[in-house]
Order: structure tokens, then C-alpha cells, then sequence
């Protein structure tokens, strides 16, 4: 069995509502190309983007554009990069 090392760096998944329909998803920048969001049926209900796109979803633009904030305020830790975030070890997309 392979151990998973994959949040050892200490940046947690966070909760996050998009700005749009406010589904609220849990999210993890490892750096500036990679975000894991792990979604759960309130928030694919909830979502403008998602409703009607069928098996051909590949992502919703407007959580992206959220989470692009978050990073960019600090919200969301950006495991990789730069300075500190506030309030955790990680780190913020500068």
C-alpha cells in the first residue's frame, strides 16, 4: 500500500461559495495550475453553470473566477508559492 502524502504540506481543503449561486464546495490550491474542488449534490444542485450541462460538464467558469479571488486575498492558501497566508502555513497567490 502507497502512503498518501498528498496534504502533508499542510494546506487543507477549505470550504468555498461561489460568488454566483453561493454552492458551496471544498477547495485546495497545491500551486497556481493545479485546484482540487471536491463537490457534493447541494452544491451541483445549487450550481447556474452545472444545471443542464449534463455529462459534459468540465467546470464551472464562475466557481473558478471565486477561487481565483479567494487566492488572491488569501482566502484560499496556495501550497507552493510566495508569501504566507494569513492565519496558516501555506501559501497566497501574490
Amino acid at each position: 500500500m502507497r502512503v498518501d502524502n498528498r496534504l502533508a504540506d499542510g494546506v487543507p481543503m477549505r470550504p468555498l461559495a461561489c460568488d454566483r449561486c453561493a454552492a458551496q464546495v471544498l477547495v485546495r490550491k497545491s500551486s497556481r495550475q493545479q485546484t482540487s474542488v471536491q463537490w457534493n449534490s447541494g452544491a451541483m444542485a445549487l450550481c447556474a453553470e452545472r444545471e443542464g450541462a449534463g455529462p459534459a460538464f468540465e467546470g464551472c467558469g464562475s466557481l473558478r473566477d471565486t477561487i481565483r479571488e479567494a487566492t488572491l486575498r488569501g482566502t484560499i492558501e496556495l501550497a507552493d508559492s510566495g508569501a504566507a497566508a494569513p492565519g496558516g502555513s501555506g501559501r497566497r497567490l501574490t
